[in-house]
């Protein structure tokens, strides 16, 4: 006999969903039975932790572009979603989940838990999704699917949640009765498309004509649009500077000569330099965020500027365009690629030439560091080495986006490296490690994580493990919590709450994931760290690369340029924010 759980696997599978991700209870064991029926189309994963089904799933949207699925029962597994759901949304990335409930009946009985593990989820999940929707029948079942993946997808896509009470998933299902169908539109975003007033195409082609030093930053709209060819051609014509935001990295390659890396307090020194020194800035893709615009220090008043975004919201949000180009980041750069004949600069070719070469300067010091403990940058330039082209590199939060954005480049435009900058919390990159995994059958796929941020989803680990997948996980080991353990002693001088280790306790990640049926490798010493790599990239299955680094290492410039100051200027009052040209230390908290 055919149930509700049938239809929404079917419809799933329709919709050309391959993986969903989750943990089975008893309220939603309809959908699993309606997956085991159709496993030659949709397979499902088991995660050892609701929050990284959404993770991993999320792994899975940005690197297909469809809607990632996950499925949690009612309660303790769906109050575990918000970290997955909240950066999704915050990154504009498509997602489905699928929240068992208790039966329609007992939904007067859902305070404080009267009926077992009831909430009220529908309030819950609509403060961290674009929309969320309670089943009210089987009936209403079809068309609220649909409605979800139209909405993930639409522009600006992003999560929603579907809440299906326990007695609609075991309802009979009546095929006579209840049609299905899918809106194949939807089954990737974004859903539509549109394209910006030729009029403001127009005057954004007399803008980037007039510039003399033309900047572009690319954020991860160029992805979410599918435009990272156009975005290539686009800067080729440009022929000025070309940054990204950490989520924007691959829009473009980051070996061509007007590259200058990421835009971010922890990103490229040669990226936050440059970008002051341009009369035009285009923001396309980019929402222009605390980060990316160095603590809202940027656009300078003096620069004009071109936002380029599919939410009209964008377009001055922080700050109001010269020129609005409302529309789909594709089309619009499509537009702009068939009118713009290429731009020649050679003064500022030349400056870009020369600022860049003194940051590679700079980095190529720490990179040949032979000290002890390791610098990162060292473990860094021996993991890019290594990596190919489409291998898939997922960077955790905190210093690891730093080390990841400055010391390995992207070589090859597209989706490769993934950041979890949406709200940037810690976790995320073991459990996206495994969406990507079962995305990519076959790839390799390497993380790179603080101690701090691996500690936080250790467990999936064995998920790793069950399921042989080839991913090689970069721990950088200093001990501590990096970012805070440096704010603390910069600017508090005696605090201690960030350190992970004492005298008599020394975590071994290595030997951890050894003890979770993965190779666990571990290096101390510069010359240990490419035979660790080289072990690991070797190895059939999942490994750990566990390297013990330097604790006063960090990608932020400002922290850098503190400590050689000897920090003894004033702490930074609550909410203070500098002049870029006098700026010191950004306030920007972890």
């Amino acid at each position: 006999m055919a149930h509700m759980g049938d239809l929404v696997a079917e419809m799933l599978a329709r919709y050309g969903v391959e993986l969903v991700f989750g943990m089975p209870g008893g309220q939603t064991m309809a959908l699993h039975d309606g997956i085991s029926r159709r496993t030659d189309r949709i397979r499902h994963v088991l995660m050892r932790d609701e929050r990284n089904a959404a993770y991993a799933a999320d792994a899975y949207a940005r690197l297909t572009g469809k809607p990632g699925v996950c499925d949690v029962t009612v309660g303790p597994g769906a109050n575990l979603l918000p970290a997955g759901f909240i950066e999704a949304l915050n990154a504009s990335v498509p997602m489905i989940g699928i929240v068992g409930e208790l039966p329609l009946d007992w939904l007067t009985l859902k305070e404080k838990g009267i009926a077992s593990q009831g909430f009220d989820q529908l309030a819950f999940f609509k403060t961290i999704t674009k929309d969320s929707w309670l089943v009210p029948s089987v009936t209403a079942l079809p068309e609220m699917i649909r409605t979800a993946f139209r909405v993930a997808t639409s522009p600006r896509p992003g999560p929603v949640a579907l809440i299906i009470p326990h007695d609609v998933f075991d309802a009979e299902w009546d095929e006579d009765k209840v049609k299905i169908g899918v809106d194949d539109r939807a089954i990737r975003a974004p859903f539509v498309r549109s394209a910006p007033l030729g009029s403001d195409v127009e005057a954004a082609l007399r803008l980037i004509g007039d510039a003399k030093r033309p900047a572009v930053v690319f954020g991860g709209g160029v992805h979410g649009a599918d435009a990272t060819t156009e975005a290539t051609a686009f800067a080729e014509r440009l022929g000025g500077l070309v940054v990204t935001s950490l989520t924007g990295r691959g829009s473009v390659p980051e070996t061509t000569a007007w590259a200058a890396g990421t835009l971010n307090p922890l990103g490229s020194w040669a990226a936050i330099e440059l970008v002051k020194e341009a009369d035009l800035v285009i923001w396309c893709g980019s929402k222009a965020s605390q980060n990316t615009a160095m603590n809202w220090t940027l656009p300078l008043p003096e620069q004009a500027t071109i936002t380029i975004d599919a939410d009209p919201a964008e377009h001055g949000r922080t700050f109001r365009p010269t020129v609005s180009l409302y529309g789909d980041v594709r089309e619009a750069l499509r537009l702009l690629n068939a009118r713009l004949a290429p731009q020649t600069h050679g003064d500022w070719a030349a400056r870009i030439a020369e600022v860049k070469a003194e940051g590679e300067r700079m980095k190529r010091a720490e990179i040949e560091s032979e000290g002890l403990p390791v610098h990162p940058a060292r473990v860094m330039a021996e993991l890019a080495a290594r990596l190919g082209e489409d291998d898939v590199v997922i960077s955790d939060a905190s210093f690891s986006a730093g080390w990841l954005a400055n010391y390995v480049p992207v070589r090859k435009a597209g989706r490769g490296v993934l950041y979890a900058r949406g709200q940037g919390g810690l976790g995320y990159s073991t459990p996206a490690a495994i969406g990507a995994a079962e995305t990519r059958p076959g790839t390799r796929i390497v993380t790179v994580a603080g101690d701090g941020a691996f500690s936080y989803t250790i467990g999936e680990l064995a998920t790793q493990s069950q399921r042989g997948q080839k991913v090689v996980n970069v721990v950088l080991n200093n001990g501590r919590l990096g970012w805070i353990q440096l704010w603390q002693e910069i600017f508090f001088k005696n605090v201690q709450s960030a350190l992970l280790e004492s005298q008599s306790c020394h975590p071994s990640f290595a030997a951890a994931g050894r003890a979770l049926g993965l190779a666990g490798f571990y290096a101390e010493k510069p010359d240990e760290i490419g035979p660790a790599l080289d072990a690991a990239f070797a190895h059939d299955g999942p490994s750990v690369v566990e390297v013990r680094i330097d604790d006063l290492a960090t990608p932020i410039h400002s922290f850098k340029r503190r400590m050689r100051e000897g920090a003894d200027a004033p702490r930074p009052r609550p909410g203070t924010v500098y002049k870029l040209r006098d700026w010191k230390v950004s306030p920007d908290l972890p």
